[in-house]
C-alpha cells in the first residue's frame, strides 16, 4: 500500500511512479427516469468515455450566472488538457463578467446524444507556460496559427474550467450508462 506519495517498487526492485488516480464514478440520482443500478445496462463509464469527447467536441456551451442571478450560456471553441477545460474570451464580455462575479460555472459539450457536462470553477490563466500550452492544443485542433501574444491577458482571458463533478451519458443506453464522475478538490 502506498502513503505520502511513495513510489512503488516493480518486480526488478526499481522504483515505479504510482497509478494516477481518477475521478470516483457512481449512479448519478436521476428520480422519475428509469436509471438502471450501476452494475445494469452498459454499468458506469469509464473516464476515459468522457476524456474522449472532452478532446474531440469543437463547440462547448460555457453556462454562467450574471450578478442579477439571470443564466447566461455562450459557445466557445475549448480544448481539454487533461486536467481543465481550456477556453478564453474577451475580458469585457458577458461571459467575462459574470465568471468574475461568480466562478462557479458548467460546460457542456455541444453533442446531445453522448453529452459531457462538467460542473467547475473557473480559474483566469496567466502563467506564460499555461498560455503557451492552451495555444497550442487550440492550434492543433482547430488548425489555425494564432500566437501566444493573442492571449494578452488586458484583453483575452484564458480560463481554466476544473472540474469537480462531470455527468455523461451514451446515446441508446438511456437507462443503464448515465455516469456521474466526482473529483476531489
Amino acid at each position: 500500500m502506498l502513503d505520502g506519495g511513495e513510489n512503488a517498487m516493480s518486480a526488478t526492485g526499481a522504483a515505479t511512479e504510482p497509478e494516477p488516480v481518477g475521478p470516483t464514478a457512481e449512479r448519478p440520482y436521476m428520480p422519475g427516469y428509469g436509471i438502471a443500478g450501476p452494475d445494469e445496462g452498459g454499468g458506469l463509464l469509464p473516464w476515459s468515455w468522457a476524456e474522449e469527447r472532452l478532446r474531440a467536441a469543437r463547440n462547448f456551451w460555457v453556462c454562467t450566472v450574471r450578478p442579477d442571478g439571470r443564466p447566461h450560456a455562450m459557445p466557445v471553441w475549448g480544448a481539454w488538457s487533461g486536467e481543465a477545460l481550456l477556453f478564453s474570451s474577451a475580458v469585457p464580455s458577458r461571459k467575462m463578467v459574470n465568471l468574475r462575479a461568480n466562478p462557479q460555472v458548467v460546460v457542456t459539450t455541444e453533442e446531445a446524444e453522448n453529452p459531457v457536462v462538467i460542473e467547475g470553477r473557473a480559474e483566469i490563466v496567466t502563467a506564460p507556460h499555461e498560455l503557451q500550452r492552451f495555444i497550442d492544443l487550440v492550434n492543433s485542433k482547430y488548425a489555425t496559427r494564432y500566437r501566444v501574444d493573442f492571449l494578452d491577458p488586458e484583453v483575452n482571458a484564458t480560463v481554466a474550467v476544473r472540474p469537480q463533478s462531470v455527468f455523461g451519458l451514451r446515446q441508446g443506453d438511456f437507462t443503464g450508462s448515465p455516469t456521474r464522475w466526482s473529483f476531489t478538490t
